[in-house]
């Protein structure tokens, strides 16, 4: 590889945010800080289906010791855990609340996370919606958007650095961030499931 990296390994490529709005929804500082006190996860959208992202997500964070709680119309269980149809319908706290639907449909959580007292709105990679992030800012959430929750703990646990990414961070020791430097030793199958 030669003095930079191709695009495809570049995890800053392809954001539908502007400059601005990275700043604000993509800032480092808030996407450690989350990762570093997440204890719990609402997943609204997570599939049944293996194949999905969000099932592969879901399996990465449970992995990581963080309580998932699916939310799904339909299903019973998922990945062992007890399904909610609502985000309103979870009888426990929630830290992060990780989206999975289509853009035009977040809104409609964004007002529900703040109902629950969620910390964090975050939607995942390829998803933007202002009109969210205002209901979720307003209602005192913290906003990440446009940004794979799993990528970010590689980012800054240097899981993704030994699998050839541009990781966007330069450093010749691991993060420092709560619960991922608790794992010295990196099973990079998880990476790969």
């Amino acid at each position: 590889m030669g003095s930079r990296s191709g695009a495809a390994c570049d995890l800053t490529s392809h954001s539908l945010l502007t400059a601005e709005q990275k700043a604000i929804y993509q800032a480092p500082d808030l996407v450690r800080r989350t990762l570093g006190f997440a204890s719990s996860v609402a997943i609204v959208g997570l599939s049944t289906k293996r194949q999905k992202a969000s099932y592969f997500v879901a399996t990465f964070l449970k992995s990581r010791g963080i309580k998932i709680i699916p939310v799904h119309p339909k299903a019973d269980r998922i990945l062992g855990e007890k399904v909610y149809p609502t985000l309103k319908d979870i009888p426990e706290p929630v830290d992060v609340v990780n989206i999975f639907r289509p853009s035009h449909e977040c809104p409609i959580y964004a007002a529900q996370a703040v109902d629950i007292n969620a910390k964090v709105f975050w939607l995942q990679l390829g998803l933007f919606n202002e009109e969210a992030a205002t209901i979720a800012g307003a209602g005192g959430l913290d906003v990440i958007m446009d940004l794979c929750i799993k990528m970010e703990y590689g980012r800054y646990d240097g899981t993704m650095r030994f699998l050839g990414m541009n990781t966007g961070v330069l450093t010749s020791k691991k993060a420092q961030i709560g619960r991922i430097s608790s794992h010295e030793d990196v099973d990079l199958s998880e990476c790969l499931l």
